[in-house]
């Protein structure tokens, strides 16, 4: 939950950056929620389909496009990939593949890596079997 009020509250339209794979599967996963949970409300007071539930889906429309750009951002990927959502199915493959992946290491072009900060520190390193 923490993830999505996070997205919402303090990234609302940071397009910058990089987000990691939880911060993007947990925004998602709370979004499909309420959206179900406000879709069943209208359903139950009759206010589909312009009801609460769509409300929410305008609400949260630009903070998901700026997360799934920070999440392409952490794969090395430009957030307009995200147009691939407009090629049906065929465009969907490349963009779940995408998603899923797991955080460049180190530094990208676009920001640091929360999840390997210290993959860029060449000062410290040693081989195995060398002596410190």
């Amino acid at each position: 939950m923490e993830y999505f009020i996070s997205v919402v509250k303090d990234n609302y339209t940071n397009f910058e950056g990089r987000a990691r794979r939880k911060e993007y599967w947990m925004f998602i996963l709370f979004a499909f929620i309420f959206s179900t949970a406000f879709g069943i409300i209208d359903g139950i007071i009759g206010l589909a389909p312009v009801g609460v539930s769509a409300l929410f889906q305008i609400a949260i429309f630009v903070p998901s496009i700026a997360v799934g750009a920070r999440r392409l951002h952490d794969v090395g990927k430009s957030g307009w990939w995200q147009l691939l959502y407009f090629v049906l199915i065929i465009g969907w493959i490349p963009l779940i593949i995408f998603l899923c992946q797991d955080s460049d290491i180190g530094d990208n072009e676009f920001g640091s890596s929360e999840k390997y900060p210290h993959a860029n520190d060449d000062d410290d390193d040693f081989m195995l079997g060398e002596e410190e």
